[in-house]
């Protein structure tokens, strides 16, 4: 707003170009913060992207020692940045690591740029995905923190101004992207991964299977 607002004033006073600039300026960053409600999907095993963006990496990858495929989305300064949980689960560990600011395209920002790593525990098993700063996006924001529970496609944080999103699912899990693929956070099935069979003496669903979806999004 006061971006916008000394814009129209400087264009009042016929400081034409500077306001011209600052309206500019303030529309684009209305429009890099806007988050739209997304359509979640309901199949069971499916896991979302955690961000919008373009598949840049699909590659086998151990995490912790366990076998495993990473997909790396690139998110551009005029993609959405709000980022969402792939799957529903707790998050049973999130870890800041500060770092470098490398360009986002650049594969070493996986691992030497800031950003924030979640672990999280869902129906079929555990997955990691990471918020990781850019050459522009110097701030890794979480909305979440350790313990806390999460629908599929919930909003759990924001990355600021370009930046990539890191998602590993074990050997199992099924890719099911493309590199050069465009995604949208919370909508898009980057993999399935059959969920785990509920015991006949489990006293019925589990806390994570009965998460409400209507308060990530609309469900399909």
């Amino acid at each position: 707003m006061p971006l916008l607002l000394v814009g129209v004033a400087a264009l009042f006073f016929h400081w034409n170009a500077a306001g011209i600039v600052l309206v500019l300026l303030a529309l684009f960053v209305f429009s890099f913060f806007r988050d739209p409600d997304r359509v979640i999907p309901s199949e069971p095993g499916a896991v979302v992207s955690p961000g919008d963006g373009r598949v840049v990496v699909i590659q086998d990858e151990e995490y912790a020692g366990r076998p495993g495929r990473r997909v790396s989305i690139f998110l551009a300064v005029w993609n959405v940045h709000v980022n969402r949980a792939p799957s529903a689960g707790v998050i049973t560990k999130l870890e800041y690591r500060p770092g470098k600011f490398f360009a986002a395209m650049q594969e070493r920002a996986s691992t030497e740029n800031e950003q924030n790593i979640f672990t999280l525990s869902g129906e079929a098993g555990e997955l990691v995905f990471k918020q990781i700063a850019g050459l522009i996006a110097r701030r890794v924001v979480s909305w979440k923190k350790a313990g806390d529970t999460v629908a599929r496609g919930e909003r759990i944080g924001l990355v600021r101004f370009g930046s990539r999103v890191d998602l590993w699912v074990p050997r199992e899990a099924q890719i099911l992207v493309k590199l050069g693929q465009n995604v949208k956070g919370g909508s898009s099935v980057i993999a399935n991964w059959p969920v785990r069979a509920v015991p006949a003496n489990g006293g019925g669903r589990s806390a994570i299977r009965d998460l409400n979806p209507v308060s990530v999004g609309k469900q399909v």
